[in-house]
């Protein structure tokens, strides 16, 4: 089964999930969204996953999704997020994806997060200091649901 994995990321975490994801399944390929739009006719296989902050994933890809929801409807398809806010899985896709994409996928599912303050701004760091009271390195990326989520998509 061709795979392909589409991610989009602001601070890496969906870029080394999508790799994660990528070494459990053989002959995969991966795309940045950042690099433009791949063409999806050859792959039996879609896997898309982005980052989600304060709520919200990237508007590259909401209209991404959009402008491709009836063939990736086609598709075995996998969504992930990528994120530190578990509590809100189910109402950050059914807010940030397509009713048709979350009814026809085969899952979707949030497979952790990285906050690493290197890569953020001074604003950004003090918000998740004060909102979520992180200061230090965190990555909860999950290898176990990272399985459960390739086992769910291509068997």
């Amino acid at each position: 089964m061709k795979t392909i994995i589409i991610y989009l990321t602001k601070y890496g975490a969906a870029r080394e999930t999508a790799q994660l994801i990528m070494s459990k399944i053989n002959g995969a390929v991966i795309h940045d969204l950042e690099q433009g739009n791949p063409s999806l006719t050859d792959y039996n296989c879609v896997i898309i996953g982005c980052s989600i902050y304060a709520g919200g994933i990237k508007k590259e890809m909401r209209e991404f999704l959009k402008h491709n929801t009836d063939i990736l409807k086609t598709k075995n398809l996998g969504l992930f997020l990528c994120g530190l806010q578990a509590n809100a899985e189910e109402k950050n896709f059914t807010t940030n994806f397509p009713k048709e994409l979350l009814k026809s996928a085969k899952i979707k599912s949030l497979l952790g997060g990285i906050y690493d303050p290197s890569k953020y701004g001074f604003l950004a760091r003090l918000i998740m200091q004060l909102i979520a009271g992180n200061s230090n390195y965190k990555n909860t990326i999950n290898d176990k649901k990272i399985e459960e989520f390739v086992k769910a998509v291509v068997g």
